[in-house]
């Protein structure tokens, strides 16, 4: 019995290599200091930024747009895309059990907010600063990337 629960289930999940997101940490200057902006994940409803799978043909900040209009509706600012951090979470996949996956963020300055993008209807989206957009989501790196978010841009530029 626990042969099998080790062969069938734990093995092969320990085993897997992590998978890969790309993100848009979608940010602008607001009246007191950076905002970035946070939407709701399709099913849970909790606070996340943009991602998806990498698309092929295309590099990790060509994605990171790509998901940044599909799921925010957002129109970048300039081509300034810098990764700006990596965090790693648990994502279900298809109903199975949980699989690493880590995600590589790129930061994206946005220009506007389009009223009408391809998941308008499934999400909602909010500006927030980087401390209170740290506070709403569950993942402690995302948090970390989001509450240092200032700082890691700067060095980012820097090189």
């Amino acid at each position: 019995m626990l042969s099998r629960i080790w062969n069938n289930y734990l093995a092969p999940l320990l085993g897997r290599p992590a998978r890969v997101q790309i993100a848009a940490l979608c940010h602008r200057e607001g009246a007191d200091g950076p905002e970035v902006l946070l939407i709701t994940s399709r099913t849970t409803k909790r606070w996340i930024i943009p991602k998806g799978w990498p698309v092929a043909g295309t590099d990790g900040a060509g994605t990171a747009l790509q998901e940044a209009w599909e799921e925010a509706g957002v129109k970048p600012a300039d081509a300034d895309h810098i990764r700006v951090g990596r965090y790693r979470y648990k994502k279900i996949v298809g109903g199975q059990l949980p699989v690493t996956t880590d995600v590589y963020v790129y930061a994206v300055r946005v220009e506007t907010l389009l009223d009408s993008f391809p998941e308008m209807d499934e999400r909602k989206r909010a500006w927030m600063t980087p401390e209170d957009a740290a506070r709403a989501v569950q993942e402690p790196e995302l948090k970390a990337i989001l509450k240092d978010f200032p700082k890691r841009i700067d060095e980012a530029r820097r090189g």
